[in-house]
């Protein structure tokens, strides 16, 4: 993920923020605990979100403590006591592990090596993670094969272009929950911000794929015209499958989120006259 799921901090209470960075915080260390010091840098908003949405459709209230931080000792953060936080941590560290390889083979040159570098220091984390969640492991395989296929194909099409990382998204959050209705609900948030993400990541990485020649499905098409009106329908459909679900805690967080959160990255991410 490219951490665009972000929350809209002016307009969150001062406790709702703090709830929001307890498990920012709390992933951060459920990272470093499980596979080692540098996961910890894999840590991004896009995950912090699908640990909430994790938490928020499991029965208990979040049990909140004090410990110092990783980074700087002189400092304590609140953590999330006696929260799950495998789901998502796994997750991060597979996409982070295809990330890389997908990287190494679309570089040249520094970067390409650079890539190349690190792939091991997180092929182990890579391992640990799949054995605990094989199942994410297919998806996240899946969507890198079905993704690296359209671009070999150098697909124009912006509906089978966005259509892998919209699916990905969509069987990951339906790991969220063991209810079939409420899967089939996770399924359609899931695909709508899984096509937000590469519609939006596309627009925000065209000029640089015209100067690189790399691919890009938004190539020769007008981004006012074509992708944000995409973008802001995924938006529309995002809030309407939230409010669906049956949120049994964090509900304020990921309103922000979803129905602020979204549109104000997008706002951001263009100039005025694009959004």
């Amino acid at each position: 993920m490219f951490g665009y799921i972000r929350i809209s901090k002016p307009e969150l209470r001062v406790k709702e923020y703090e709830m929001y960075k307890a498990v920012y915080c709390s992933l951060c260390r459920e990272l470093g605990r499980s596979y080692g010091f540098l996961s910890r840098l894999t840590l991004s908003y896009d995950f912090t979100f699908l640990a909430i949405l994790n938490m928020s459709l499991k029965d208990g209230c979040a049990c909140i403590e004090k410990k110092r931080c990783a980074f700087n000792p002189l400092k304590k953060c609140n953590y999330c006591k006696n929260e799950d936080l495998s789901l998502s941590s796994a997750a991060a560290m597979i996409m982070l592990y295809y990330k890389l390889k997908d990287n190494i083979a679309d570089e040249k040159g520094f970067k390409k090596i650079g890539y190349f570098m690190a792939l091991p220091f997180f092929k182990g984390a890579w391992k640990k993670a799949k054995r605990k969640y094989p199942e994410i492991e297919d998806i996240v395989a899946e969507f890198i094969n079905e993704q690296t296929k359209l671009e070999k194909e150098n697909c124009s099409e912006i509906d089978r272009a966005a259509d892998p990382t919209a699916k990905a998204l969509a069987k990951l959050f339906m790991l969220c929950s063991d209810d079939e209705i409420e899967r089939r609900v996770l399924q359609r948030l899931g695909y709508c911000m899984g096509r937000y993400i590469y519609l939006l990541d596309a627009a925000c990485d065209l000029e640089a794929d015209i100067k690189s020649g790399s691919y890009n499905v938004l190539k020769g098409t007008d981004i006012k015209e074509k992708a944000v009106p995409q973008i802001y329908f995924c938006i529309n459909e995002a809030g309407k499958a939230f409010e669906l679900l049956n949120i049994k805690k964090y509900k304020t967080i990921l309103g922000n989120i979803i129905y602020l959160g979204l549109e104000e990255v997008l706002a951001k991410a263009f100039k005025p006259e694009t959004a």
